[in-house]
């Protein structure tokens, strides 16, 4: 039987300076570029290619990632141009939020968290810029809550792909969209329990 895993945010690596009992080796760095999002934002070729894939179901519904799907369930997109010298693979959400909101509403060094802990979710309603620790934060509190996103099953990138996979599915064979993102959202919660809102 395969083990099932949730995703947890994994702790930074320390460094052990202190125990090293050889030379040492000289520091391979793979420094990357900033991401230029203020630029991706502005390229009308990049914010189309982001909005022919997101699945929108309307106001204050989640509208879901129909393209790749990270290992942390997000969605990433090759944004940019290699012309310009802006082509790079970034996460879907984030360049959503700076779509919608301007590069300068996301700080150096913030995350883009989502308050329906949907990580494929493109609704900018559901999203929030904030530190890191605050995601993390976040998903301790309500990742052990009954029938929650963060408790499926199949964790979040699994999670991701099911609903993505359901939604193409039914738009290909014409089935009930809604209802083939509810049986697929029902898939990770074999138990079926659910706990209300407390709030």
């Amino acid at each position: 039987m395969r083990a099932l895993r949730r995703h947890r945010p994994d702790p930074q690596p320390v460094a052990d300076d202190e125990h090293q009992d050889h030379e040492e080796e000289p520091e391979m760095t793979t420094e990357q570029a900033p991401v230029p999002w203020a630029a991706l934002a502005a390229d009308a070729a990049t914010v189309e290619r982001y909005r022919a894939k997101v699945y929108d179901r309307g106001p204050d519904r989640c509208a879901y990632f129909l393209g790749a799907i990270s290992s942390s369930g997000h969605g990433k997109l090759r944004a940019g141009s290699r012309k310009a010298g802006t082509s790079r693979v970034v996460t879907a959400h984030v360049l959503g939020y700076v779509i919608a909101h301007g590069a300068a509403a996301l700080p150096a060094g913030h995350v883009v968290r989502h308050t329906c802990d949907e990580s494929s979710c493109q609704l900018a309603a559901h999203w929030v810029a904030g530190e890191r620790l605050d995601n993390i934060r976040d998903y301790y509190a309500r990742s052990h809550r009954a029938g929650h996103a963060l408790s499926d099953v199949r964790g979040p990138d699994g999670r991701a792909v099911a609903i993505r996979d359901a939604i193409l599915t039914a738009q290909a064979t014409g089935a009930d969209v809604e209802a083939a993102i509810a049986a697929a959202i029902a898939a990770g919660n074999p138990s079926g329990a659910v706990q209300d809102a407390l709030f």
